[in-house]
C-alpha cells in the first residue's frame, strides 16, 4: 500500500477512535442538546462509577440478579414543564464495555416512582438503563416510599398537587424514554436498536400506562403484579382494617395464620399435586368457620380459633361488598395476612395487628399507602382520621376515589390498539399468593383486552404464578427469566407459550421445584412423575380432565 493511503487509513483509525472515546466519554458537556416537546432541561450531571458494588436494591427484585462490580457513566438530568413548578430528575446509567445496544426503562414501588441506585441489575445484564422520578420522593427511602405522601400529596389542605400526580400517573413516564434515547445515542453514537420496560407493582402499573397511553415508546414491556385499578385497589385494601372494627376484634397474627394453613391445607390437592400451594383458588370454597374451635400456639400458650377470627378471614377472602354487590375482589386464601415482605424487607400484609406480649391487647396496622390515599387524595384532610371509618365510610371513600381518580390512576384501559399497531409485545404475571394487589384485578383486566381484542394473545399474554408472593418471595415458582422470553418474543418472533419459573431454597442457593407457568387462562395441570420437576406437567384448560372446565373466576 502506498505510504499516503497507508497514513491516511492511519489517521482517519485514529479519528475514528478518538472520536469513539469522545462518546463514551462520561462528560454531560460531551452530549448534545437534548430537546422533548413541553419540556425544559434545568440540569444536566454525570458521575463515571468504576467497580460499583453497592446495587442490592429490592426494587431489582423481578430481574435475575447477577451480581458483579459494575462500570457505567450515570448521568442526572433535571427537567421541568414550564409553567408547571415542577423538578422532575431522570437517572441514566449507561455501560462502557459491554452495551448490549438495548434501552432498558425500569420501574418503581409504591409511591416512588424510582430513582439513583435502582439500576444496578439492568446494568449487570448490559442494559443502558434508565428510570424517574416523576419530580417526589428519592428511591431507597422507605419513609418516601410507603407512607409519606403528605410531601408532595397536597398545596394545601383540600387542594391536591395535580401536577405532581399527574406526573406520577403518567407524565414522567412519556418524558422517560424520549430522554433517555437522545442521552443513550449521544454517549454511544448510536441509538438503541430495542427499548423495552421492566417493574413490579407501581412499576407494573407504568409498563401499562405506557402500552395504554404511549404505545409506540417500547418495542416490549414486562409487567409484574401491576397497580391498576388504583382507584379501586388501594381504597380496598383498607378492608381488613375495616372488617376487624365491624367485629370489633383484632385477632393476634399466630391466629390469622393458623386460619390460613388450615385453608392451604383443604383446597392443596385441588390441582392434583399437593405441594403446600393453592393453584386453583377459583376452586377453593374453604370456610374459615370449619376450623373455630381448632388449636394453635401463641408464645407457648396454647389458643383457639375464635368464630370473630373466622368471620374476618371469611370477609377478607370474599372482599367489599355492599348490598349483595362485588366492589372490588379479595385475597386468595393462601394470602397471608400480614408478615414481612421479601420485596421490601418490611411488614406488610392488608391484615395485620401489633399486640402487646402474649398477644394481648392487639391493634390493627394498615399497609401505609392505602389509609394515605384516603386521608390525602380521597378526603384531602391531613387530619382525618381512618382509625375512625366504619363500612359505610369505607365504602363512600371507594366511591369517591372511582369518581376522582380513574382516568388518572388507574391504568385499566383494555384498547391495547395502539401498542398492538406499533408492533409491540407484552408479558404480565402476577403471583397468586400476593399479599398487597389483588391477582384477579390482573386477570379481569386480561379478560376485558381479550374481551375486546380476541386476538390480543398475539401480542399480549398474562401468566399466573401460584404461590408467589408481591413480586417476589412466598414458596411457589418464581419466573425469574420473564425478561429473557420478552426479548425473544420481541426479537425472534418466539412466543412464549410458557415461562419457566422455579422456586427457591431460602438462601438462594439452588432451584427447590421447577414448573412451567401457563398464559391464561390455562392451568399448568399434572400428568404423573415427580412433582418438583416440570417435565412433570402441561398446560391444560383445567387441573384434570374429568374436572369441571376451569372458567373465569373474575367477574364483578
Amino acid at each position: 500500500m502506498p505510504l499516503l493511503a497507508t497514513s491516511l487509513l492511519i489517521a482517519l483509525l485514529s479519528l475514528a477512535i478518538t472520536s469513539e472515546a469522545r462518546l463514551r466519554t462520561c462528560k454531560a458537556r460531551n452530549l448534545p442538546a437534548i430537546e422533548v416537546f413541553g419540556l425544559e432541561i434545568v440540569n444536566l450531571s454525570s458521575k463515571e462509577q468504576r467497580g460499583f458494588e453497592a446495587w442490592d436494591q429490592p426494587l431489582d427484585s423481578n430481574l435475575p440478579l447477577k451480581f458483579k462490580p459494575l462500570d457505567f457513566c450515570n448521568f442526572t438530568i433535571t427537567y421541568t414543564h414550564p409553567g408547571q413548578n415542577d423538578r422532575i430528575h431522570v437517572y441514566i446509567w449507561l455501560p462502557f464495555d459491554d452495551w448490549n445496544g438495548r434501552f432498558l426503562g425500569q420501574g418503581g414501588g409504591g409511591w416512588s416512582a424510582g430513582g439513583d441506585g435502582a439500576l444496578a441489575s439492568g446494568v449487570a445484564l448490559g442494559y443502558a438503563a434508565a428510570n424517574t422520578d416523576a419530580g417526589h420522593s428519592l428511591y431507597g427511602n422507605f419513609d418516601d416510599l410507603l407512607g409519606n405522601a403528605h410531601k408532595w400529596a397536597m398545596l394545601s389542605p383540600g387542594n391536591i398537587n395535580w401536577v405532581l400526580l399527574q406526573d406520577f400517573a403518567s407524565r414522567a413516564l412519556d418524558d422517560l424514554p424520549k430522554i433517555a434515547k437522545q442521552v443513550i445515542k449521544g454517549f454511544y453514537g448510536e441509538e438503541p436498536k430495542h427499548s423495552y420496560w421492566s417493574g413490579c407493582s407501581t412499576g407494573g402499573r407504568q409498563g401499562l400506562m405506557s402500552a395504554q397511553r404511549f404505545p409506540t415508546n417500547y418495542n416490549g414491556i414486562l409487567a409484574v403484579a401491576p397497580a391498576i385499578n388504583w382507584a379501586s385497589f388501594v381504597p380496598a385494601e383498607y378492608w381488613p382494617q375495616i372488617m376487624m372494627r365491624k367485629f370489633n376484634y383484632y385477632p393476634p397474627p399466630h391466629e390469622l395464620e393458623a386460619i390460613r394453613k388450615a385453608a392451604i391445607e383443604s383446597c392443596d390437592v385441588l390441582d392434583g399435586v399437593k405441594d403446600g400451594v393453592i393453584s386453583a383458588p377459583g376452586l377453593c370454597a374453604f370456610d374459615a368457620q370449619s376450623v373455630v374451635g381448632s388449636t394453635f400456639y401463641l408464645d407457648g400458650e396454647e389458643r383457639v380459633v375464635t368464630s370473630a377470627a373466622a368471620d374476618i378471614a371469611n370477609a377478607i377472602w370474599e372482599g367489599p361488598i355492599q348490598d349483595g354487590k362485588r366492589e372490588w375482589f379479595g385475597n386468595t386464601h393462601e394470602t397471608s395476612f400480614g408478615g414481612m415482605s421479601p420485596f421490601m424487607g418490611i411488614p406488610d400484609g392488608l391484615a395485620m395487628t401489633i399486640c402487646a406480649a402474649g398477644g394481648k391487647n392487639c391493634e390493627g396496622y394498615s399497609f401505609p399507602i392505602s389509609p394515605n390515599w384516603i386521608q390525602y387524595f380521597v378526603e384531602k384532610d391531613p387530619k382525618f382520621d381512618v382509625l375512625q371509618m366504619d363500612e359505610s365510610d369505607f365504602f363512600e371513600a371507594l366511591h369517591r376515589s372511582r369518581n376522582e381518580y380513574s382516568s388518572i390512576m388507574d391504568t385499566s384501559d383494555p384498547d391495547l390498539s395502539g401498542f398492538k399497531a406499533s408492533g409491540g409485545k407484552m408479558i404480565t404475571w402476577h403471583g397468586l399468593a400476593d399479599e398487597l394487589i389483588f391477582p384477579n384485578g390482573s386477570s379481569n383486566y386480561y379478560e376485558r383486552v381479550l374481551a375486546l381484542d380476541p386476538g390480543a394473545r398475539e401480542f399480549y399474554r398474562y401468566f399466573e404464578a401460584p404461590g408467589v408472593q408481591h413480586c417476589t418471595g412466598g414458596i411457589g415458582a418464581f419466573p425469574s427469566h420473564a425478561l429473557d422470553s420478552l426479548v425473544a418474543w420481541v426479537e425472534k418472533g418466539i412466543a412464549p407459550d410458557t415461562l419457566d419459573a422455579a422456586s427457591i431454597s431460602r438462601d438462594k442457593s439452588e432451584a427447590v421445584r421447577s414448573r412451567p407457568l401457563c398464559p391464561y387462562p390455562q392451568v399448568a395441570a399434572y400428568t404423573g412423575g415427580d412433582p418438583d420437576e416440570a417435565s412433570s406437567f402441561r398446560c391444560a384448560e383445567s387441573f384434570d380432565a374429568f374436572s369441571e372446565q376451569r372458567g373465569p373466576h373474575t367477574e364483578l
